[in-house]
């Protein structure tokens, strides 16, 4: 509890956390439940009609919260944690609002109230009015369903219950064990029933009358209550049958012929005797009901007389059952529920047989589809029809990517698929129809899908849109340009003169900020992380003078119009979003544009707003975690060129998380155009070699222990639990905890050590590399663990500097490390440092820690390898032997099989089974 309750203060906003603290002392908090592994608790809220429900899970590190509100760690949590620790829990008795349901006439009667020493005290106003303190009342525990139905009493807090109310307080009090009818517990549905026409001997003839309980707008049904419905009846017909209808002996043919059943077609009919007669004898028949319900067919087989009052042949009947049984595999009056495929084989082969209902049209096949493609310019139509009938195109590319043969026609029925023809097209074209617009036309990112389209049809190709003049790279930067980025200056500016957008996505350290700016004219934007806006203001003014330059940044931030280059970070880029989408930029760069990779967030948003004519896209890592990545940077440079997410989705990334290997070979080819990836080793030879060394470390007794007895601890209960929600989270922790175990026993909760097996290790590699004139980069993910090594830095007289989430003036450390003899070692925490530095002074390159995703480590090694190093570069990673550590990276060169997604250097997401394979 004392690890959760740090976990919920540091994630927990100051200000509700002070709200927390108000809450706990007032005794607020009240527990139902104080187990080991779970607390529930309530929370008493000023002026608030409902009492939030807490849960905390103390071994997780997790808590759950019902009050809907947007803060992770909100006050009520707080509340909890808090009151657990001071002690000061309130009361746990219950006091939940009773409800007393009573017939009275004209409806139904209402009260409510709680009990209190044994008596029932009522509550005459609304809850939240008396929570606020606007009226007196009773205390009690309400819950949202109380809420729903104050709405619904809507100021009338007893008495009876005006008609349309009762249906939807019956819906909110469903499922209450708090509720009574004439003095008796009951249950409740918002289900309404539809009170049945009753149909009973009468003398010698027979009456017809509503039930008893129909005109009550409540029914008690098998003890529980009920609106009811009224029955689908003319004015007429309800008067006639409230006073009850009596038929004579001499019009029982009309009762059974013509009336009842006029009335079943309506509503439920209840008939209480045996005495009806068969007027004539005539042979049954078989009919079929058919009536289509969305995608299915509903088929009820009855059989049928000629005669409005038939005398029954049950021989006739039984063969035809036998019949129906053999042919189609149906039962009489046994409705059944039929798939689309099958159903359009079930009408196929109802010639003959009498029909009722839609779902004959609705499911009869009408030949194949012909394909028809009109191509303009910059547009696309496609239609498929059979005579006097068309499909919606997006409805057959559908059926045909779901390995159907048949797909619904627009005016009712089915029509066979073309499948030679969609296997040659209907990919090109499912593209294609995901980034069109409403109006027809397509995004200028499209013209080679319509071309490879037209190619595949044998059609003439497009005609090519002019392009503006491509442009000539700026004469200050042409000299200055290595051959390998004067390449990639001018693919940026033949793709700004086609108004499309660029992926440069080349290799850490290959210079992309200076291409960008080779690209640059008119107007123009750059968006950067925080950490590199001076390297941007720097580059620009050494290679760019000719450049007007506007930092967008502090308190007195302001847009110059008359500057050239506007440097602004991603995080002003969600604050200042209305004053940036304002403006119509010529050519708009986002850094780091993996940033934008989950399209849902503020950054993205923000970033999909921005107006440009020509948009750039900076990455080296282009998809860091899924290929969705790929998706949300793409719908920023090219918008709607992948369309939707939904679409991408399911076309794209759930055939590849299946392993299918045609998508990922055609969604290369469609981006291939817009990104340009180069690696180091292919464009930059002059930089110097790179080795790779694994230095192990042997875990002592007492490290061993621990590890053993966490991995023995956490194994069971992550395989019990990865079916269910939250799972993965859970095996996740596990494996944080034995990767924390294999580096030191400190990083344990509830372990102290001075020192472990891997800092030996480390420091005695730190102190021969800098015995040698070496400056080295340490790289951890845990600024604990990077607490831990200043230690015995210090013991051992080595020099360093330090970078992490917290560090203030970032570029004064660099500079420091860079410069000063005396700062041997950079420790650095791999998030706050894992991108944005330029660190070449240091040709060692530590990992600590190694993780499963080589991306995020080639981030941190790529720090010390890149433009402007002139040493040979050692990269260290740190493993204890026969530890988790041994299998991430075995994990490693597996997940290298996805590093040529798309652009490639990147991994795919850990699965279930290598969690499990990691925990062995």
């Amino acid at each position: 509890m004392k690890e959760l309750f740090a976990t919920v203060q540091k994630r927990c906003p100051p200000e509700a956390w002070s709200r927390g603290v108000a809450l706990a002392r007032s005794h607020a908090v009240t527990v139902e439940s104080d187990e080991e592994d779970e607390v529930v608790a309530r929370v008493r809220v000023m002026g608030g009609a409902v009492a939030p429900t807490v849960s905390l899970y103390p071994e997780e590190l997790a808590w759950e919260c019902d009050c809907q509100g947007p803060l992770d760690a909100c006050e009520h949590v707080a509340a909890v944690i808090i009151a657990k620790r001071l002690g000061t829990i309130g009361s746990s008795q219950s006091r939940p609002v009773l409800y007393r349901l009573s017939r009275r006439r004209g409806g139904l009667f209402v009260e409510r109230g709680v009990e209190e020493e044994g008596s029932f005290v009522p509550i005459e106003h609304s809850l939240e009015a008396i929570a606020s303190g606007t009226f007196h009342g009773p205390l009690f525990d309400a819950k949202p369903a109380d809420l729903e139905v104050d709405r619904a009493l809507r100021g009338r807090f007893s008495g009876l219950l005006e008609r349309g109310a009762i249906e939807r307080v019956f819906r909110a009090l469903a499922g209450s064990k708090h509720v009574s009818f004439d003095g008796t517990p009951v249950d409740v549905s918002g289900a309404p029933i539809v009170s049945p026409v009753l149909v009973e001997d009468a003398g010698e003839g027979f009456r017809l009358r509503m039930d008893e309980a129909t005109g009550e707008p409540f029914v008690l049904h098998n003890g529980c209550l009920h609106p009811t419905k009224d029955p689908a009846l003319s004015g007429r017909e309800r008067e006639e049958l409230t006073r009850g209808r009596f038929f004579g002996p001499d019009e029982v043919a009309t009762l059974a012929g013509e009336v009842l059943p006029s009335l079943k077609k309506r509503t439920a009919v209840d008939i209480r005797t045996h005495r009806l007669p068969k007027a004539a004898k005539s042979p049954p028949r078989l009919t079929f009901l058919l009536q289509r319900n969305g995608d299915q067919l509903y088929v009820l087989p009855r059989i049928r007389y000629a005669e409005p009052v038939p005398l029954r042949d049950f021989d006739a009947e039984r063969r035809l059952q036998d019949e129906l049984a053999r042919r189609y595999g149906l039962a009489l009056d046994c409705g059944q529920e039929l798939s689309t495929e099958a159903a359009i084989e079930f009408v196929s082969d109802l010639e003959g047989v009498e029909v009722e209902g839609d779902g004959l049209e609705a499911f009869r096949l009408h030949g194949t589809l012909t394909p028809s493609v009109h191509v303009g310019d910059r547009s696309l139509g496609v239609d498929f029809e059979v005579p006097g009938r068309s499909a919606d195109p997006k409805a057959v590319l559908r059926a045909w990517q779901e390995g159907l043969s048949r797909v619904a026609l627009t005016t009712g029925g089915f029509a066979r698929l073309p499948e030679d023809w969609l296997d040659r097209c209907g990919d090109h074209l499912a593209d294609l129809l995901a980034a069109r617009a409403e109006d027809g036309t397509l995004p200028a990112a499209s013209m080679p899908d319509l071309t490879r389209l037209c190619a595949a049809l044998e059609m003439p190709p497009p005609r090519q849109v002019e392009m503006e003049t491509v442009g000539a790279i700026p004469r200050e930067l042409e000299p200055r340009l290595r051959d390998y980025q004067r390449r990639g200056v001018e693919w940026l500016l033949v793709l700004r003169a086609g108004g499309l957008g660029a992926l440069l996505a080349d290799d850490m350290g290959l210079g992309k900020t200076v291409q960008a700016l080779g690209a640059l004219r008119g107007r123009s934007l750059v968006v950067a992380p925080t950490s590199v806006l001076a390297n941007w203001i720097s580059e620009a003014r050494r290679f760019r003078p000719d450049l007007s330059l506007r930092l967008y940044h502090g308190a007195d931030r302001r847009l110059d119009e008359a500057a050239d280059l506007t440097v602004t970070s991603h995080a002003l880029l969600r604050l200042d979003r209305d004053r940036l989408e304002a403006v119509s930029w010529d050519v708009v760069v986002l850094d780091e544009s993996q940033a934008i990779r989950n399209p849902e967030t503020d950054l993205a948003r923000a970033a999909f707003s921005l107006r440009a004519r020509f948009r750039v896209g900076l990455t080296g890592t282009p998809i860091e975690n899924r290929p969705l990545d790929l998706w949300s940077q793409s719908h920023f440079l090219n918008p709607g060129f992948l369309g939707s997410r939904e679409d991408f989705e399911r076309r794209y990334l759930r055939p590849l998380e299946r392993g299918e290997a045609e998508p990922l070979r055609r969604l290369r080819e469609r981006i291939r155009p817009f990104v340009l990836r180069r690696l180091k080793a292919e464009v930059a030879p002059e930089l110097p070699p790179r080795t790779e060394v694994t230095l192990r470390a042997q875990l002592s007794d007492r490290e061993r222990a621990i590890y053993d007895a966490i991995r023995l601890a956490v194994r069971r209960d992550v395989v019990a639990r990865l079916g269910e929600p939250g799972g993965v989270l859970t095996a996740l922790v596990a494996l944080l905890r034995l990767r924390q175990a294999a580096c030191h026993p400190a990083l344990v909760p509830g372990q102290t050590a001075e020192s472990s097996s891997k800092t030996e290790l480390l420091m005695d590699a730190l102190g021969t590399a800098t015995d040698e004139g070496h400056k080295s980069l340490v790289f951890s993910q845990w600024t604990r663990m990077l607490d831990l090594l200043e230690t015995p830095l210090r013991a051992r007289g080595i020099g360093f500097v330090r970078l992490d989430g917290s560090t203030r003036g970032r570029a004064a450390v660099v500079e420091r490390f860079e410069n000063d003899e005396d700062a041997s070692v950079f420790l650095v925490s791999l998030k706050a440092g894992g991108t944005g530095l330029n660190l070449t002074a240091a040709d060692h390159v530590f990992l600590f820690d190694p993780w499963w995703n080589p991306a995020v480590e080639e981030q941190a090694f790529d720090r010390a390898h890149r433009i402007g190093q002139d040493k040979p570069v050692f990269v260290h990673r740190l493993v204890a032997e026969n530890t988790v550590e041994e299998k991430i990276l075995t994990l490693q060169q597996d997940k290298q099989a996805l590093a040529a997604m798309a652009t490639g250097g990147t991994s795919s997401p850990i699965t279930r089974d290598e969690l499990l394979q990691l925990l062995e």
